[in-house]
């Protein structure tokens, strides 16, 4: 068979997912790689789940998510993110990078470009290019917290830009963006008649001031906003997250793409999804308490060993400066797992502006966590006096 030439042929493989198959092989392995809560799924979601999922509700649904589940969502949407919606503004998704390729999908075409931030989620570059369209980045450098600013934004938009991304709080480095600068991305669009795509999955999960939702400043139905409940309620295997737009053409344009790619979101996942909203939130509450402690605790630690990192004001990474051993990230991270057996995300995975440093995930059990970051700050004092590249972990087989 001739060699494909789909766009799918140029996408990277992540650098996240390398260490974590290179960790699953290793039982000794401290995960600090993956970004996915150590709890498990509220038990009273799990019950709902199999308690509906015998009832009877392991049917196709609409394209677009039921009735049911897209009305308690709006309710959510308007009630917590201050957004005046209704259910006919919400896309029930296979999670939510399934609801953000179909949007590049249906919103940008081959020769335009999706700008995102620079360190950026691999996975935004990755959905562009699987539908041939250009991926441009703008920076959020780390003297600033990594916050970008309007005028590295605007510098970075050309006349081929279609779309621009936001992440807050961002994966990968935790930073909040403000409600002023999010102002300014709105209003940046509109002069320039973009779409922004606001990647908000770590909404719930915020230390240091209350997140805001850039559709709040948006008057024109140019923002989308994407929304999982992966993190929040430590549902990641489940798949659903849910897009909100207040443009009815958009919402009928992604109601095509998901019966073209999924047909629906999973019936039984929707009723979990239903039970995680009306339900208790006492486990939420009590994880983001958790990751605020771990996240003092952390830097604390990495403070006493003389490890730099910036202080994350939500979601749950550090981004950990390991530059005083190597600038290269990813031999760090591969050596680190060979010779210490802790698995961490190399900078390099999350772009240029990521090199130098490894992204921590504070997800983690806390005694295995701060073990983890010791192991790090003593690879970082110790690189230069071992000569052992790790060469040997460079090779990942293509079936892993």
């Amino acid at each position: 068979m001739p060699i494909s030439t789909s766009p799918a042929t140029r996408i990277h493989r992540s650098g996240i997912r390398t260490l974590m198959e290179l960790a699953m092989r290793d039982p000794e392995a401290i995960r600090l790689e993956i970004g996915e809560p150590d709890v498990p799924t509220p038990a009273h979601v799990v019950a709902a789940a199999g308690r509906d999922a015998a009832l009877g509700h392991t049917a196709y649904t609409s394209s677009t998510g039921t009735p049911e589940l897209r009305e308690a969502l709006a309710e959510k949407v308007r009630r917590v993110n201050g957004l005046d919606v209704s259910a006919a503004d919400v896309v029930v998704t296979h999670g939510a990078m399934h609801g953000l390729a179909m949007a590049i999908t249906a919103l940008a075409a081959p020769g335009e470009t999706v700008l995102i931030p620079d360190p950026e989620f691999p996975n935004w570059r990755m959905a562009a290019v699987s539908a041939g369209v250009d991926v441009a980045t703008y920076p959020a450098h780390a003297a600033n917290g990594f916050v970008p600013t309007l005028a590295d934004i605007e510098a970075a938009i050309t006349p081929q830009t279609r779309v621009l991304v936001v992440c807050s709080p961002n994966n990968p480095t935790g930073a909040m963006y403000p409600a002023e600068l999010l102002a300014g991305v709105v209003e940046l669009a509109r002069a320039h008649d973009l779409w922004v795509f606001s990647d908000e999955c770590y909404e719930a999960i915020t230390y240091d001031a209350p997140h805001v939702s850039p559709a709040t400043f948006d008057t024109d139905g140019r923002v989308l906003t994407f929304f999982s409940f992966s993190k929040t309620y430590a549902m990641t295997g489940w798949r659903l997250g849910y897009v909100v737009s207040r443009d009815a053409g958009v919402i009928d344009l992604l109601g095509q793409v998901a019966e073209a790619t999924v047909a629906c979101p999973s019936s039984v996942s929707q009723r979990a999804a239903l039970a995680a909203l009306t339900g208790p939130q006492d486990d939420v509450v009590a994880a983001v308490a958790s990751y605020r402690e771990r996240r003092d605790a952390a830097m604390a630690l990495l403070a006493r060993r003389g490890v730099p990192c910036i202080r994350p004001a939500g979601a749950f990474y550090l981004m950990v400066d390991v530059s005083a051993a190597t600038a290269d990230s990813e031999a760090f991270a591969l050596r680190l797992l060979d010779e210490r057996h802790v698995s961490v995300s190399p900078g390099s995975a999350f772009g240029a502006a990521g090199e130098g440093m490894v992204r921590v995930s504070l997800a983690s059990e806390r005694a295995a966590l701060l073990e983890g970051l010791g192991r790090v700050a003593d690879m970082v004092e110790q690189w230069g006096s071992v000569d052992v590249p790790a060469t040997a972990l460079r090779a990942v087989p293509a079936d892993s």
